[in-house]
């Protein structure tokens, strides 16, 4: 059986396109981290869609690690990172956000996937593969916003 990881190509540019608008925005770097892991997540489940062989580099849980760890590296090396007051408990909210984003975005697949299981196979409703994910990170990102506004750690 031939297994498609495909996220939709047009969400992951919008997701793209909107993360530069929300920094420049001033929206808080948590939120921005967020949809950076989700978007980074959706690309490492397309790509796969077009690798041919090793079998190995067909995992798209394999890219979307190596896609967190070169965005993390990326933010720590540009110093965008570890500053002082920039933290949610106590740690950085950069890396809050990646880390949330990226197991968001994942149960967000894992949930569709289950709708499906339990749906003969079939869908819900058009889109489905898009919206469930798109859905829980928006309300995750609400989660956050409501947190990071009350939270003053």
């Amino acid at each position: 059986m031939f297994n498609v990881y495909a996220q939709c190509p047009v969400c992951i540019v919008t997701v793209g396109g909107g993360l530069l608008i929300a920094k420049k925005l001033g929206i808080d770097d948590l939120l921005t981290a967020l949809w950076i892991s989700g978007l980074n997540t959706a690309i490492s489940f397309w790509f796969v869609s077009f690798i041919k062989k090793p079998k190995i580099l067909k995992n798209p849980y394999i890219w979307t690690v190596i896609m967190f760890f070169s965005t993390l590296l990326y933010f720590a090396s540009t110093k965008q990172m570890y500053h002082k007051n920039n933290t949610f408990l106590h740690i950085d909210k950069v890396l809050v956000g990646l880390v949330v984003g990226m197991i968001v975005w994942l149960l967000g697949i894992g949930a569709d996937k289950l709708i499906r299981k339990y749906n003969n196979g079939k869908v819900l409703f058009f889109y489905q593969k898009v919206i469930v994910p798109l859905f829980i990170l928006l309300t995750t990102t609400g989660i956050f916003a409501v947190l990071i506004k009350n939270i003053r750690i």
